[in-house]
């Protein structure tokens, strides 16, 4: 086996801590007899929250690692989560809101949070150690982002 660097490390970290809160989300919806939806589609369920929005402004809003958001949809509207209807002022565009199913859905997700932050409290994952970490998080979203920039203009000091 090679030796890794932080960097390299991280990016492994990410992915597999992704993958972690997945699960951990497939074994709550499991818990509460939820059979109907699956783990990436609660999450994008949550992320809709309280808004009304077309599938390209959720595609942008989230990040669905390896989804297709159009067909998760779909399915969610299918089951009863989300309410569709043709935009206004586009009928090409469709809107898509959460449901009274869809509702209930994310507040227990909410709910679960809520758990997560209370289990939290008191450990050496701190309030502070965790904004820090969101900071680290967020100068790497900003570097990996500067790296699409094909300008080559983009800084992580910016």
């Amino acid at each position: 086996m090679t030796d890794t660097t932080p960097y390299y490390d991280t990016i492994q970290m990410i992915e597999r801590l992704h993958r972690h809160f997945l699960d951990v989300l497939k074994v709550e919806l499991d818990r509460k007899g939820v059979q109907d939806i699956n783990n990436v589609q609660s999450m994008i369920l949550y992320n809709i929250g309280s808004d009304e929005l077309t599938v390209g402004e959720l595609t942008i809003r989230g990040y669905y690692l390896g989804s297709n958001v159009s067909y998760n949809v779909k399915k969610m509207v299918e089951n009863g989560y989300l309410a569709q209807e043709r935009s206004v002022h586009d009928k090409r565009s469709i809107r898509v809101k959460l449901s009274e199913k869809g509702i209930e859905l994310r507040d227990m997700i909410t709910d679960m949070f809520t758990r997560h932050e209370q289990k939290i409290e008191g450990t050496e994952l701190t309030a502070e150690r965790l904004s820090d970490m969101n900071n680290t998080m967020r100068m790497m979203e900003k570097f990996w982002a500067g790296q699409t920039d094909f300008t080559g203009l983009a800084s992580i000091n910016e």
